[in-house]
Formats: structure tokens, C-alpha cells, sequence
């Protein structure tokens, strides 16, 4: 298979690099402020015509090919510059679930950073077990009452609309009660805390609490209890490598490590093997896209290979520089995290044994 540039690619590269050489230093890459400011950054991408490449251009996408996504990721990692917002799998998950409705009022203002967005899945008692969520929304009228707690919630001291799951049917299977909504964050009975991770970062995660949030009836993505198909759609999205850049940036992480040292320990080497492994998945999982090819569960696999991937290199990168620097022990730190986030890893074995190879199925 042929991965260089084609023509209208090259050029899309060249005008790409030109603009993070000017932009891409204004904006700081780690910490609270990289948090805080993720919103300008999303904003300058999309005005500099590089964000929500290969969505619908009815919303404020380009509808280009998802190459040109890879390439952005490639280019953001190669500058130093901050990634791309994680809004896709949102993107996805309202572009086939919700009305066009919503669509039209939702997908624009998500795409061009205008309008902030969380996801509230996860809860305390509910994380990869996301099937035994309690948070419930009651028919009131023409609204929805919302109580419950989420966490792990991404932007939500920031957000200005949250895409919740809640039960909606206490009496049927608990896959079958759940419900999708979007939720307006600046009403009375939403309570957002922060939660500070062992790196310090304050900024990226939150857990909020809903205690009477009202919410339209119409905003109701699907009907009730079609929300466990938009999670899953949510889901296998987001544990998709190819579209979520970090193979380069992985890359990019063990070329400095190898530069510090004339003696590459061996959890260096192995760390650049696996990140070549997850590299070409990654074109793998490109050309199947390029081909029309949707994934399910295979989105677990791909999952675990980011997370054996992420922790290899946050160990190269505590062997080679040590505790004692900031960054890399940051790195190490955020890849444990790998293993919960996104579904844990025993959780994404147990799909691939059930659902890919069939074990336990009679």
C-alpha cells in the first residue's frame, strides 16, 4: 500500500505546517492552562480550516476523507502543537442517533467550538459497567426531571450542554431502560466539582451532580430507551486509534527518549516496537475506513492496543529520564489511567471473548 502524500494532501500538509508554525506556539500543551484554554484552541483550528475535516459540510464540516484527519495529528504532534478536541465520537453519536432536528441545532455550534460539550456516562458505581447506571430522568409534563451523579466528566466545568444517559424504564432489562439526552448545564439543580489528578491537573475532569435539571422532551436523542445504542456508537468510536492521533504522538515520545541516551534500556526498544505495531494498525484501520468500513466491538481491540501501547512508553519514559522530570513522569502517570478510562481492559476482553471469538455464546 502506497501512504505518501497525494498532491491535494501534500498541499493540505504544506499550508497546515505554515499555520502551526505561526499559531501553534500561543498555546500551551500540558497543565491547567492546556485545559482551560482547549475551547481557543478548538476555535483557532476551525478557523483556520482545520477542524471537522471529514464531517458533514451541512454543519461546518469539509467532508474530506479521514486521511486528512490522520494528517492533522500528524502535523499537531510534529509542531509540539496541542491535539485536536476529542468531540468525534459526540459528533458521531448525535449524526446517527439524533433527529435532524437536533442535528441542525447541535452538530454546527459542537463542530466550530461555539457551544461546549461534556459527555456524562460514567458514574460512581457505573464506569465500565455502564449498564448499571442509576441516574434517572422522570416524565414531567414536557420535560424530563434529571437526578443522578456522574463522573470522570471531561469539560464539565466548562460545558455548555452534556450528552447524558439516564433510566428512564426501572421495570424492563437494565440495557433496555436507558435513555439519551442533551443537557443544558447552565440551569438550577446541576452542581459541577472539579477533581484534581495526580499530576495536579484540576481542569480536565469533573463529577457533576443533577438534582431536579430539567430537560425538553425534544431533546431526547432517539426515542426512549434507544440509549444504550447511541452509547455503544459513542463508545466504539472513541476507542478507535485512527481516529484519535496518538500513534504520532507516541512516535514522537520515544524518538526525544532515544535521543537522551547512547544506551536505550529495554523498556525503550520495546516501547518503539509497539508503537511501530500500533502505527501501521492505525493505516489498517485508515484504509478500512477509507473502504467504508465501520467497526463494532473490533474498537475493543483496538483499545487495548492503546493502552498496552501508552503504558510501554510511560515506563520507557521513567527509564530513561528518571522521576525527577516533571514531564515524563506526567506521561507515566496519565498512561495508568489507560486501563480504566474509555472501559477498562478487562471489561474490553470480555467484549472481544463474547462478541468477536464467540466464547460463551451457545
Amino acid at each position: 500500500m502506497d501512504f505518501r502524500d497525494s498532491a491535494e494532501e501534500a498541499a493540505f500538509r504544506r499550508r497546515l505546517r505554515d499555520w502551526l508554525e505561526v499559531h501553534a506556539k500561543e498555546f500551551p500543551t500540558s497543565g491547567d492552562e492546556y485545559w482551560a484554554r482547549q475551547g481557543d484552541w478548538h476555535r483557532a483550528l476551525y478557523q483556520g480550516g482545520f477542524f471537522g475535516l471529514s464531517w458533514p459540510s451541512e454543519f461546518g464540516g469539509q467532508e474530506l476523507p479521514p486521511v486528512y484527519d490522520v494528517i492533522l495529528d500528524e502535523e499537531l504532534a510534529r509542531a509540539g502543537a496541542p491535539p485536536r478536541p476529542s468531540l468525534g465520537y459526540l459528533v458521531v453519536g448525535l449524526g446517527r442517533h439524533g433527529s435532524k432536528e437536533l442535528q441542525q441545532r447541535f452538530l454546527p455550534g459542537m463542530i466550530d467550538g461555539s457551544e461546549r460539550w461534556c459527555q456524562g456516562f460514567s458514574e460512581p458505581g457505573a464506569g465500565s459497567d455502564l449498564a448499571s447506571l442509576t441516574t434517572t430522568a422522570t416524565l414531567d409534563g414536557d420535560h424530563y426531571v434529571i437526578n443522578g451523579h456522574k463522573i470522570w466528566t471531561s469539560y464539565s466545568d466548562v460545558a455548555d450542554w452534556c450528552l447524558v444517559l439516564a433510566r428512564t424504564d426501572p421495570t424492563v432489562k437494565r440495557h433496555k431502560g436507558i435513555s439519551a439526552f442533551i443537557v443544558d448545564m447552565h440551569q438550577p439543580g446541576i452542581q459541577q466539582r472539579p477533581l484534581k489528578m495526580i499530576s495536579g491537573v484540576t481542569k480536565e475532569f469533573g463529577q457533576v451532580t443533577f438534582d431536579g435539571a430539567r430537560v425538553p422532551v425534544e431533546n431526547m436523542v432517539g426515542a426512549p430507551g434507544e440509549g444504550w445504542p447511541l452509547a455503544m456508537t459513542v463508545v466504539g468510536h472513541e476507542r478507535e486509534p485512527s481516529t484519535l492521533g496518538f500513534a504520532a504522538r507516541y512516535g514522537k515520545l520515544v524518538r526525544a527518549l532515544a535521543k537522551r541516551t547512547d544506551d536505550p534500556p529495554e523498556d525503550l526498544v520495546w516501547a518503539a516496537v509497539q508503537v511501530e505495531m500500533l502505527t501501521h494498525h492505525v493505516r489498517r484501520r485508515l484504509s478500512e475506513q477509507l473502504d467504508g468500513l465501520s467497526h463494532g466491538p473490533e474498537g475493543s481491540i483496538d483499545k487495548l492496543l492503546m493502552t498496552w501501547v501508552d503504558q510501554s512508553v510511560g515506563h520507557a519514559a521513567v527509564s530513561v529520564a528518571g522521576v525527577e522530570d516533571d514531564e515524563m513522569l506526567g506521561a507515566y502517570m496519565y498512561s495508568r489511567a489507560q486501563s480504566v478510562m474509555g472501559g477498562t481492559s478487562q471489561i474490553q476482553k470480555n467484549i472481544i471473548a463474547s462478541r468477536i471469538l464467540g466464547l460463551g455464546v451457545r
